[in-house]
């Protein structure tokens, strides 16, 4: 008999649960009719194992039902909703081992209450089929829950770091030379790097890099800095010394095929970022620019040239190390993306530990507010051509809570894409211990900025910079004010 999938173990599974339910039977009274142990049985009913022939035939007997229906796939109107979810191949794509969940554990709640819990997911489809969410959409999704269950820090990818410089003998001091990885890369790993290898494809011109597994060609943007050459052949480092088979072979995720790919992808920015930014040399750095009295914007981009990072690597470095060594687990990250065409600002990335704060994404094409010192410095970008990198501190405080972040952005022009700015911000609560590790925390050239979601969620009248008005705050008014007349009527 060929060996059964886990669908078709947890189908079994949940028939034989429900059949003996039905009849009235306890584990053991089953288990003295059929001559199966406990623990077997217990084991069947999560899924977990399939009997062989003869204990599916003890089984069916002890049931009253035949073997051809006890070890088909029918689970009967009540369970239909479970059935449906297997089939779909849902449960499947989501990756549960990583959260410690099996896959039968999930069934089982399921068919516990199998109309209501059917009904609860089939409307989460529903919804995801409205705003055009796709397969990737719930993997980056649960990517971002599995780094911020893990507050964005993996010792193991930092020993196999330390263990990769040592074995390759780079030298301790920073920056990396590109050259150096580069060379690496084409000597250790086979690689043959192509410079201006995308140059002669125009609808390429937005990635920095593309690889080529079946000749081992590394195709570069022509347009790529010094850095961010260095950072892309950390990647391919990774890719090569970790052994990440599922990969995308474009330098950033277009579309996730599979979850291992994503998860993949996010070890491979780690490896890299921690190469260029060793943890020890990184976070007594990094403390000490904490330590300064004042608020310095060039000392914070001194920093980050010291490590000749790109400003995406130095925020995400600065998430790693924050909440593990500096006691501070409450922050948020952002990505902004604008194109100077327009008006319209989108988060791309971002990342909140410890719980899900203010500033997040809205995906229902609203207005982000524009107090935000993320999207002010992306509007100096855009009214100040030829600036190429602005930087600047605001201490954020959200309208109608207690809730104030210290947040530092970083805005660029996105290189290599021309009309395209970005801009990096990381979020720190401002609590006691904050005060204590930012000596900086309050100094007066920060200024204090009361802000709030979205313009269309805003209460706050007298906004100079309100990009819309404020519908939904309006329709909740009209809505209490019906409820208040229906009141009046009674």
């Amino acid at each position: 008999m060929r060996a059964k999938t886990a669908n078709e173990r947890i189908i079994f599974g949940l028939k034989v649960k429900q059949l003996r339910q039905q009849r009235g039977f306890s584990f053991d009274q089953l288990s003295k009719q059929t001559g199966i142990s406990l623990s077997y049985l217990n084991e069947i009913e999560k899924g977990k194992k399939f009997p062989k022939v003869d204990k599916v035939d003890n089984l069916a007997a002890a049931l009253g039902t035949t073997t051809k229906e006890l070890t088909d796939a029918d689970l009967g109107r009540e369970l239909a909703p479970v059935a449906q979810l297997l089939q779909s191949n849902f449960l499947n794509e989501l990756p549960l081992e990583l959260f410690g969940i099996e896959l039968s554990k999930v069934a089982e709640i399921i068919a516990a209450a199998p109309v209501r819990v059917g009904a609860f997911i089939s409307t989460l489809l529903e919804i995801s089929r409205s705003y055009a969410l796709r397969e990737e959409n719930f993997y980056f999704a649960a990517l971002r829950s599995y780094l911020e269950l893990n507050a964005n820090y993996f010792p193991e990818l930092e020993r196999a770091v330390e263990a990769f410089a040592e074995q390759h003998d780079l030298p301790t001091i920073r920056p990396l030379p590109p050259r150096l990885l580069g060379e690496l890369l084409e000597d250790r790993y086979g690689y043959e790097i192509v410079p201006g290898g995308l140059d002669e494809s125009p609808a390429l011109a937005g990635l920095r890099s593309v690889y080529l597994p079946a000749t081992g060609r590394l195709l570069l943007n022509g347009n790529l800095t010094n850095v961010q050459r260095g950072f892309q052949f950390g990647k391919e480092l990774a890719f090569s010394y970790l052994k990440l088979k599922e990969r995308s072979n474009t330098s950033s995720l277009l579309r996730g095929r599979v979850f291992e790919e994503v998860l993949n992808h996010s070890k491979a920015t780690y490896f890299s970022v921690a190469l260029h930014l060793p943890l020890q040399a990184f976070t007594r750095e990094l403390r000490q620019f904490f330590r300064a009295p004042q608020w310095d914007p060039a000392a914070f981009l001194a920093l980050m040239h010291r490590f000749n990072a790109t400003p995406e690597m130095f925020f995400h470095r600065m998430t790693n190390v924050i909440p593990q060594f500096f006691g501070l687990p409450e922050l948020f990250f952002l990505r902004f993306a604008h194109d100077t065409r327009s008006d319209n600002y989108v988060i791309d990335k971002e990342l909140h530990l410890s719980r899900r704060h203010h500033p997040h994404e809205n995906g229902l094409f609203e207005h982000y507010c524009r107090r935000w010192v993320s999207i002010n410095l992306l509007r100096s970008l855009n009214d100040e051509p030829g600036q190429e990198l602005r930087i600047d501190a605001q201490r954020s405080k959200y309208y109608g809570t207690d809730d104030e972040y210290l947040c530092i952005t970083l805005a660029r022009s996105d290189y290599p894409r021309p009309g395209k700015n970005v801009s990096v911000t990381l979020g720190l609560l401002i609590t006691d211990e904050l005060h204590k590790q930012v000596a900086f925390l309050d100094d007066p050239a920060i200024p204090r900025v009361v802000v709030n979601t979205t313009c269309e969620r805003c209460p706050i009248m007298d906004c100079s910079v309100r990009a819309a008005p404020p519908v939904v705050v309006d329709n909740r008014e009209r809505y209490r004010a019906m409820r208040e007349a229906l009141r009046a009527l009674e």
